[in-house]
């Protein structure tokens, strides 16, 4: 397997033994991020890093990778501080930035904005967020906390929330198609998870049940997957209210939930999950934010060569 030079643009460009060694790599890297070990692995190299978007654990867990690795970071800083302002473009923006770095950490509100970016630069491009497109290095340390904290071939996954706009979702569904999952989505009637995705999964053999039932979807599930209900989407305040509250995740409703249940979340949740399920067995969703440094520690390292 390639991966010097390797763009990270979508899941649905990695293959299962490609997800594997990226997996396994990031697990011999841990001790690494943990500060247990020391390294300089990616010593004179430097990573762009180009946010148009808030974020802080994406962006702040990328910047971590690359510094505990002995490399650098170059940050644009403020959008309105930026170039940018002035009208430039994001094609000028990476043909400028692809003279100062070794790759380019992208999220940017444009669906399709990061594989447009990859075309206009030889240095590797890593998707951070596409508009409701993909997310695919969330999706990979996902995929690494299921197979740390429960596991992930075979794995029973109930995925909750906005099921229609969250990208995260879309590249997690992709990848579990990998690993034989079973996957159950509950949400709202009007924030589904696309047909068309729906339909790839079950071409590929996946089991997919759908229901709005928080309650029947986990009592048989090795992991809950949740995601926050976009309060944006909704014109009615109350009608935000009613289905926010049918999906939270609440100490009672775990009553009837498997007893090795795993709760994840991408973070950042509103009121989704009830603040008293973290000091439960089935809190995941912090050592789940935590796993995001050693596998970009290994896609990094990969993709700039230093390790194969």
């Amino acid at each position: 397997m390639r991966f010097k030079d390797l763009d990270i643009i979508s899941m649905k460009d990695f293959s299962r033994d490609m997800i594997d060694h990226i997996l396994d790599t990031a697990e011999k890297l841990e001790p690494i991020a943990k500060n247990e070990e020391k390294s300089d692995i990616l010593n004179g190299k430097i990573l762009a890093v180009l946010f148009f978007e808030p974020s802080t654990r994406t962006r702040m867990s990328f910047e971590t990778a690359i510094k505990r690795l002995n490399g650098d970071v170059l940050s644009l800083g403020a959008v309105d501080a930026s170039s940018i302002t002035k009208g430039e473009n994001l094609a000028d923006t990476i043909r400028v930035i692809e003279g100062y770095a070794d790759g380019i950490v992208l999220r940017h509100p444009k669906e399709g904005s990061a594989k447009m970016a990859a075309e206009m630069t030889t240095i590797p491009v890593i998707n951070a967020g596409d508009g409701a497109g993909h997310h695919p290095t969330q999706t990979f340390l996902d995929l690494y906390t299921m197979r740390r904290e429960s596991r992930l071939d075979g794995v029973k996954i109930a995925i909750a929330g906005d099921l229609k706009y969250g990208r995260t979702v879309h590249s997690l569904c992709y990848a579990l198609s990998h690993y034989n999952a079973e996957i159950t989505l509950v949400s709202p009637k009007d924030l589904r998870m696309p047909r068309e995705i729906i339909r790839d999964l079950k071409n590929r053999g996946i089991e997919v049940k759908q229901t709005d039932s928080m309650e029947d979807a986990i009592q048989d599930v090795d992991v809950l997957y949740v995601t926050r209900i976009q309060k944006e989407r909704f014109p009615d305040p109350a009608e935000y209210q009613r289905v926010s509250t049918s999906l939270q995740v609440t100490n009672e409703l775990l009553k009837n939930a498997n007893p090795d249940l795993k709760i994840m979340h991408p973070l950042p949740r509103v009121n989704e999950i009830d603040s008293g399920v973290d000091f439960t067995s089935h809190a995941c969703y912090f050592k789940q934010s935590f796993y995001g440094v050693p596998v970009r520690m290994a896609l990094l390292s990969l993709i700039m060569g230093c390790v194969e």
